[in-house]
């Protein structure tokens, strides 16, 4: 564990906020409890990701640079999404080859920001958490979360500890769910299918609640699920470690 408590940023996400708001305090339990200085930067906006993702780089450039200043004061930025964590990580610095001012500020914040439970394990050193959870899960491992941010081993870790908790694999837990930000717009007969084999892989282990990091995978797979009358609980692993589960229905249940 860190000897000092770290000054961490929490970048909610636009679909935590407008979805879930349960995973943004969530998270912050979750980091407090491991001793971190928690602030919601006022100022954060959308990340960019959907603008980037179309090829609208002057829009993901000005979404960019005020994800910059309102974050690069902190120690850390703490993400509860791969595909936004990547995004600040892996894709910022690119957007700005001829703004070296810029260039440099979104590499220096990318070296700084951590998707939820990477930190939480890689960073603090977190080794269990205080929450137990009774029931059978199966964890989905979202692509950018696995692909970009090597997000795999920490939440089984995490989950394996709990009291209450057991971790069956789901067959091909690696393949994406069809989501994949804009893709399922573009080609939503590809994504359907994709979602669709997700979705039997999900029911062919007997779990009776399905854990992921991102929430558009999540509301992907429940929407699917929830179709085909398939009776497992959809949840961000955040609300799962941080004990929060009574707070707030089961993703694509009636509040």
């Amino acid at each position: 564990m860190l000897q000092t408590r770290p000054r961490v940023a929490l970048f909610v996400t636009c679909l935590v906020d407008l979805y879930r708001p349960n995973v943004g305090f969530s998270a912050i339990k979750l980091l407090e409890d491991a001793g971190c200085l928690v602030e919601v930067p006022d100022a954060q906006t959308c990340c960019g990701q959907p603008a980037y993702n179309t090829g609208d780089r002057a829009t993901a450039k000005d979404l960019a640079r005020a994800v910059v200043d309102a974050f690069l004061p902190y120690d850390y930025t703490v993400v509860p999404s791969g595909s936004c964590g990547g995004q600040i990580s892996h894709h910022y610095p690119g957007l700005f080859d001829d703004d070296p001012h810029y260039r440099g500020r979104s590499e220096a914040l990318a070296a700084k920001t951590f998707e939820l439970v990477s930190f939480l394990t890689d960073v603090l050193g977190v080794e269990s958490v205080k929450a137990a959870f009774d029931g059978v899960v199966t964890y989905h491992d979202s692509c950018s979360g696995l692909r970009e941010l090597g997000v795999k081993a920490q939440p089984r870790k995490l989950l394996a500890g709990m009291p209450g908790v057991t971790l069956k694999e789901m067959p091909d837990a690696e393949i994406c769910c069809g989501f994949g930000g804009t893709f399922c717009v573009k080609y939503p007969d590809i994504s359907t299918r994709m979602v669709t084999d997700k979705t039997k892989s999900i029911a062919s282990t007997g779990a009776d609640t399905l854990l992921a990091g991102d929430m558009g995978c999540l509301l992907n797979m429940a929407g699917r699920l929830k179709r085909e009358g398939t009776p497992v609980k959809v949840r961000h692993v955040a609300e799962v470690l941080a004990g929060r589960t009574r707070e707030a229905p089961a993703i694509g249940e009636a509040e």
